[in-house]
């Protein structure tokens, strides 16, 4: 039986494809707007070492293939066997209807480590693999619209005024 966990999230950038793509496929600047991947280094041009944080300050790496590369389209991924984290994946870059920029499209399909014990751990996150990929996107459009990505860490938390 099959413990595989399934993500798809799409975001629209009022970018070209071709940019955004391009951005994308210098894996080396995902762990600017992917929050808990720590390092990404490409071994060669179908291959990549990817070390994200984990529960308790450790780390889960793995090394990555590309199994489809369509300059400006699509790029699709797998882990190369012995992976601490068996996953696949795929990120789409289509035209938005009305010229309204690029929808960008991910899907991961993972296998978590450690079955029950291995979800337990990844609660510790607080978070779940939608949000996660859902905030990445965020950060992703952020970035390629605005050149940084804003936060308000450090600010104080905005109170409504009540009208007197």
């Amino acid at each position: 039986m099959s413990q595989s966990i399934k993500v798809e999230k799409t975001v629209t950038i009022d970018k070209p494809a071709a940019e955004l793509y391009s951005f994308w496929r210098q894996f080396e600047n995902l762990p600017r707007f992917t929050r808990h991947l720590k390092d990404v280094r490409v071994i060669s041009d179908n291959r990549s070492h990817w070390v994200i944080t984990g529960p308790l300050d450790g780390t889960v790496e793995w090394d990555a293939e590309i199994v489809d590369d369509r300059p400006n389209e699509l790029i699709a991924w797998k882990s190369v066997p012995g992976a601490d984290v068996d996953n696949a994946g795929s990120v789409q870059f289509k035209a938005a209807p009305g010229n309204r920029g690029t929808e960008v499209k991910v899907v991961t399909v993972y296998n978590p480590p450690g079955g029950v014990i291995g979800n337990m751990l990844a609660k510790l996150f607080g978070e779940s693999p939608e949000q996660q990929i859902g905030d990445d996107l965020a950060r992703f459009k952020m970035l390629m619209e605005a050149g940084e990505i804003a936060t308000n860490d450090g600010q104080p938390s905005g109170h409504s005024h009540s009208k007197d």
